[in-house]
């Protein structure tokens, strides 16, 4: 009875006002100059649409939840799968432990596990050979014999002796090292042949491969042209010794 009153009530409230918008909106259109009947069907419409959406609204009924959990049916219990019988174990065969090693052993000692259709070239003479070779590296040859040593000066020409250190490579303590050999100009080191050059890679102690390795051949060919290198425009300013 008293969700009923409330109901009804909820309704009125909605209409009502519902109503009342639908005056101001009869006012405003004749406000609007769209005459009196017109402005009395659009207050009509406005509150009977309204007043609907209002009582839509807020006076429908909202299920309570309690009620629809206790509705819904419950559910029956899955049953369980029964758990599957053991298996009976196989009984325990007592074997020679000693029987079994050698007939596993055996196979892998003396057959291939692939078998060639026919016998593959040289088999036999490698099979006759098996055991008596072993692989030995070629000894290095020394370095210290081979090329030819370059034409030595005893002492620098009237000019001077060249700055080799605009060589790449030759730093003062290779430069020394050349003077004693008495390599003193460009025009000796682009000279040398390759024997030349393989005796002096030989026998630059501390520094063996350097003439090869920085091309001394090509920048000497350039130095003692008159030209200039990268590096030794460097050397000249002082940026690098």
């Amino acid at each position: 009875m008293t969700d009923m009153a409330t109901n009804g009530t909820c309704k009125r409230n909605c209409w009502i006002a519902a109503s009342v918008i639908g005056v101001l909106v009869a006012l405003f259109a004749l406000g609007g100059h769209r005459g009196l009947v017109a402005a009395i069907l659009l207050g009509i419409l406005a509150a009977a649409l309204l007043g609907s959406l209002f009582v839509w609204l807020t006076c429908s009924p909202v299920p309570k939840l309690g009620a629809r959990k206790a509705s819904a049916p419950a559910q029956p219990a899955t049953p369980k799968p029964a758990a599957p019988a053991a298996e009976p174990k196989p009984a325990k065969v007592e074997e020679d432990p000693t029987a079994s090693e050698e007939a596993v052993a055996k196979p892998a000692r003396d057959e291939p596990l692939i078998k060639p259709s026919k016998p593959l070239a040289g088999q036999a003479e490698l099979a006759s050979r098996k055991g008596d070779w072993k692989y030995e590296a070629e000894a290095a040859p020394v370095s210290e014999g081979e090329g030819t040593q370059p034409e030595a000066l005893s002492a620098p020409r009237e000019s001077g002796a060249d700055d080799l250190k605009e060589i790449k490579g030759v730093g003062p303590k290779l430069e020394t090292l050349l003077h004693e050999l008495g390599i003193y100009h460009f025009d000796q080191i682009a000279g040398w042949s390759a024997a030349e050059v393989a005796w002096m890679d030989a026998n630059l102690k501390g520094f063996r491969g350097r003439v090869s390795r920085d091309d001394w051949i090509g920048q000497a060919k350039i130095l003692a042209a008159g030209g200039e290198t990268d590096f030794s425009t460097r050397v000249d300013k002082g940026e690098v010794y």
